[in-house]
């Protein structure tokens, strides 16, 4: 099973891309994680590089800013290639299925939207009936 969440803040901005031959958004981010804080010790964080795909990756571009937090849940890929200067480089990266926006977007960690409404082509609900807040029994 390859299977990952994660959750941190990103460390830049999104880089938004499109694909040449089928015209597909690819998004990547980098995502700061933090470790366990070992006793002593200063708090530490692992980088991640996570690269999501087609809509969702537009949507990340648009509204995700550098210090927004952020869950991923996706699975490792790792790969290779040659750099100028002929050696392999080894890589390692998150390809993402989800990717949910936390926190507040208006809060100072620069993000771009505020927690509202989602709204989904269908909802699976006879027409009479109104979701709201009040149906949450918590």
């Amino acid at each position: 099973m390859n299977n990952v969440v994660l959750i941190g803040r990103l460390a830049r901005d999104p880089e938004l891309r499109y694909t040449q031959n089928n015209n597909t958004a690819v998004t990547h981010i980098t995502i700061a994680v933090d470790r366990p804080p070992q006793q002593g010790q200063e708090k530490q964080a692992d980088f991640i590089r996570v690269t999501v795909f087609g809509r969702q990756a537009e949507t990340v571009n648009r509204y995700l800013k550098k210090g927004r937090q952020v869950a991923v849940q996706g699975r490792i890929q790792t790969g290779s290639y040659k750099n100028r200067d002929g050696q392999t480089v080894y890589t390692t990266d998150v390809i993402a299925d989800r990717v949910e926006f936390l926190g507040s977007g208006n809060d100072s960690s620069g993000g771009g939207i505020g927690r509202g409404p989602v709204e989904t082509e269908d909802p699976g609900f006879p027409d009479a009936f109104q979701a709201t807040d009040d149906d949450i029994p918590f």
